[in-house]
Parts: structure tokens; sequence; C-alpha cells
């Protein structure tokens, strides 16, 4: 045990001397970089680099543009806005949502995008820009549904649908308690299954449950209300270290987009072009 001691002091000496010496500076200026900044690095590098997850029109979704697919949508052309505006061009990986964030906390991407809203769970690990949209939740059912589904007692014990990892999770288990949540990864997935019956319902921010109906016939928004939250508003997610500078840049564009309604009309006209693609 003595010789365990005095190999560990030993050891703690020499960690001691070298943070004394030339690994101060060393740990000075990684710790330096690090905070000093990441938007320092993106305009160095020329190119932002976004995680999202493109199943979720219209605010980011696949379209065919010229023969080519394309990932497109409300967010995307904000972002595409914000790395203009930053002087370098976004560029843009499709995956799951429940992989967005952790995309962004292993370093494989800058920004993370995709109807983020900024839990306090979530704010624990990343850094959140301003919200730059406030969604209200609504629940899809089957339209042979109709008269049954007509308030939130309604769906006691049937199966409720959210997507994987989203905040419509916490809006079934806080607003339907007493429905059996299904958590799946995409969007499309859980409207095959309300079609298909072995989904009772599903809950969906209103702008995407609207271009789905549009495109599923046999489907249509319950009239069940659901209460906002300002918990729910999407924000950008950023990394918890070394994203000061470009939280404070990113925030400015989006209250100067906010103010002149840009915004809002990045979400109309790809809702438009979501419904198009969908008659398509």
């Amino acid at each position: 045990m003595k010789k365990i001691t005095g190999l560990v002091m030993t050891l703690v000496a020499l960690f001691t001397l070298a943070a004394c010496g030339g690994g101060s500076d060393k740990t000075a200026d990684s710790s330096g970089a690090k905070s000093e900044d990441q938007l320092a690095a993106i305009k160095k590098a020329g190119v932002l680099k976004v995680a999202t997850s493109a199943d979720y029109a219209p605010f980011e979704f696949h379209t065919m543009v010229d023969g080519k697919d394309k990932i497109v949508g409300a967010d995307i052309d904000l972002v595409n806005e914000i790395a203009k505006q930053l002087g370098v061009k976004a560029e843009v990986s499709d995956m799951s949502f429940n992989t967005v964030l952790a995309s962004l906390k292993e370093g494989k991407s800058d920004i993370a995008i995709s109807a983020i809203s900024a839990t306090k769970e979530r704010q624990e690990q990343f850094n959140f820009t301003d919200n730059y949209y406030n969604p209200p939740q609504v629940v899809i059912i089957n339209k042979k549904n109709e008269n049954k589904f007509t308030s939130l007692d309604a769906l006691k014990d049937k199966n409720v649908g959210a997507q994987k990892g989203s905040i419509q999770e916490d809006v079934v288990k806080t607003q339907i308690k007493d429905a059996k949540l299904v958590s799946i990864e995409k969007v499309p997935n859980m409207v095959i299954e309300v079609n298909s019956g072995s989904l009772d319902a599903m809950v969906v921010e209103k702008t995407i449950a609207e271009s789905y109906v549009q495109q599923n016939p046999e489907l249509m928004i319950a009239n069940i209300d659901l209460k906002a939250n300002e918990d729910e508003a999407f924000a950008i997610a950023l990394p918890k270290e070394g994203s000061d500078k470009l939280q404070t840049e990113i925030n400015k564009i989006i209250k100067k987009l906010n103010d002149e309604g840009k915004i809002d009309e990045y979400v109309k006209q790809n809702h438009e072009l979501a419904e198009k693609s969908a008659e398509e």
C-alpha cells in the first residue's frame, strides 16, 4: 500500500511540474482556443457543418430539384442564411433525429437544427440559440376514429406515437398521461402505422401535421387541444464549450430574420413546397 501511495505521489509531482512548465502554455492554448472560439474555426474552414434529420417537412425534408435529391426546408433556409451572413458555406448532413445531438457532442457537426426544443435536460449538455419558432402541437388520427378520439381521456390506454428523442415524447408523457407512448425514429413510419391502425394516434407539430394530412387523405388532425409550452419552441443547438461567440452571432441573425418576418416566410414557402412534392 505504501509503495502504491509513493508511486502515486511521484506521478502527481511529475504531473504538477509538467503543468507548471511548458505544459501550462499548451493547456492554456488548448482551453483558450476552445473558448476562443468555434466561430473563428468555422470562418477559417469556410464551412458550417450542420446536423439534421430530414424527415420533418416543412422544416427539413427531401425533394427532387433538377432531377437530384436535395435536402430542403425552413430550417435549411435558415442555416443557409446564417452561413451566408457568417461568410461561409453550409454543409448539411442527414441522420436519424436520435443521433443529431450525438453528432454535435462528438464534434462531427458545428450546429444541430432539426426542429429541436431546448429542454432543461438538453441545456445541461448543449448551448442553444434564442428560439426561432414556436409551433403548436396536435394529434393526428385516422378519420375512421374521428368520433371516437375527441378528447385526451379518449386516448387512455391507446398507442400514441412520437418521434424518438423529440419533445413530442414529453408532450405524450405529460399531457396524455394514460396513453401508451410508442417512440419511433421516423415520422413517415408513424404515419404509416396510424394509417394501418397499429398506432391509434401520433403527436406532431401542427405545420408538420398539415403536410402529412395533405399527403394522406385517410388521416386528420383530431379535435383535441394540447397546451402550448415555451419549452417546445425551436432553437439551434451548439456545443457546450467554445460556442459563445457563435451563439451571439447566430442570435443576432435570428432576431433580424424574425423582425423581418423571414422565418415565417420560410415555413410557409416550404409548407407549399412539401405539398407540391407530395402531389408529384
